[in-house]
């Protein structure tokens, strides 16, 4: 799961509908880009081996006047063999002020009649307030039997800065209570304290409330973020405890991350995750390396290619080495008139033990300039002064 879950985030079929709230492989890979900062559309075809339930996607984006829109369209192919509409996600985030931005989520399936329909709604309001301190109110809610939208669930972060050295965030989640109404059900509280110049430590703790409704502690993430801010070498190495069977925390898991880059700007970075619990074999209290992941970033020709190892156990031999369960190459290539192509291909373990392609996605993306537009309002004109 670890491995499938990791290789979701890297080659979306963008089906999912927070893929208009976090960045895509795609969009992260053209960061750096002027694209990132204008108006673009695109298309995703994914195509797999078997042929079978291909999707196709379309997106826009549009800046104006502080307002900003995405849209997604996605199609699946229908028994006739032509697409048909599937999935529409429309994100609107609006800046109201200085200090407040509101964004707006629509998602709409297919009722049985083709008929397209609401499925759900996401509000999300950030405001910053004097002294730095952000407040992010997000806020879910569903259509019920009736078409009226319930709120199903409701988030709310606080990000402050404690000290020079410390920010912290405490979020409550609030869901769908049997009785009606919304009650808490996770507490986070994540802080980061810098150490030097270019180290960090951070822990995050998350709570579940208990039978009682008293809030236990139910995970801890800690450790360490490293930059030594010479030979852009930067390490991570963090630590998962949760509770056990007598209630105090143990470590369960342990990831050592290191990110480098040499001088051709070749960008490689290394995951080693450590557990408790290795397919195959008894829990006990030891950490042993479970899966290592290798992604290596290269530019060459205005050409970038990302290509990512999965390396694990297997289970039927778990005291042998390490074996790539899954590779991922992401190739995106500079077309004419500002336009990219890109190909995500996705390959893992078959019944045989080789690798075998899953997924293969073509995407092509079309940069535009940025639209601005003035939509203050009008000036009211004044009468002429009397003589």
């Amino acid at each position: 799961m670890k491995s499938n879950y990791f290789l979701l985030i890297v080659f979306s079929v963008s089906l999912s509908i927070s893929t208009l709230t976090q960045p895509c492989a795609h969009a992260q890979a053209q960061s750096n880009s002027e694209a990132s900062s204008q108006s673009w559309t695109a298309t995703t075809q994914e195509q797999l081996p078997s042929n079978q339930n291909p999707t196709r996607t379309s997106e826009t984006h549009t800046e104006s006047g502080g307002r900003t829109l995405d849209n997604q369209h996605t199609e699946n192919m229908g028994m006739d063999g032509h697409y048909q509409p599937y999935l529409d996600v429309q994100k609107e985030s609006v800046k109201v002020d200085a200090n407040t931005t509101r964004t707006v989520q629509r998602t709409f399936g297919r009722d049985s009649d083709g008929r397209k329909t609401l499925v759900q709604v996401t509000e999300e309001e950030s405001r910053t307030l004097p002294g730095g301190e952000v407040k992010v109110v997000r806020t879910t809610s569903d259509p019920d039997a009736n078409g009226a939208l319930q709120t199903v669930q409701r988030e709310v972060l606080d990000t402050r800065q404690i000290s020079p050295n410390v920010q912290e965030t405490k979020s409550t989640l609030f869901t769908a209570s049997p009785n009606g109404g919304l009650t808490p059900s996770v507490q986070t509280t994540d802080r980061e304290t810098k150490t030097g110049d270019h180290n960090i430590d951070f822990r995050k703790s998350t709570s579940l409330p208990d039978s009682n409704g008293n809030w236990q502690v139910s995970e801890v993430r800690e450790g360490t973020v490293k930059d030594d801010g010479k030979d852009r070498t930067k390490t991570k190495e963090e630590r998962v405890l949760r509770p056990g069977t007598d209630g105090n925390l143990s470590v369960v898991e342990r990831t050592v991350s290191k990110e480098s880059e040499n001088a051709a700007g070749e960008k490689r970075e290394t995951v080693a995750t450590y557990s408790t619990n290795l397919p195959g074999t008894p829990i006990d209290d030891s950490l042993h390396l479970d899966q290592e992941v290798t992604t290596v970033h290269r530019k060459a020709d205005g050409v970038q290619t990302t290509q990512t190892l999965v390396e694990q156990r297997n289970p039927a031999e778990p005291s042998g080495s390490l074996r790539v369960t899954q590779e991922a190459i992401d190739i995106i290539r500079p077309g004419g008139a500002g336009t990219t192509q890109e190909t995500q291909t996705l390959q893992s373990l078959d019944s045989n033990g080789e690798l075998g392609v899953v997924s293969v996605d073509t995407r092509k993306q079309n940069n535009s300039p940025a639209v601005h537009v003035d939509i203050a309002p009008a000036k009211t004109p004044q009468p002429a002064p009397a003589h």
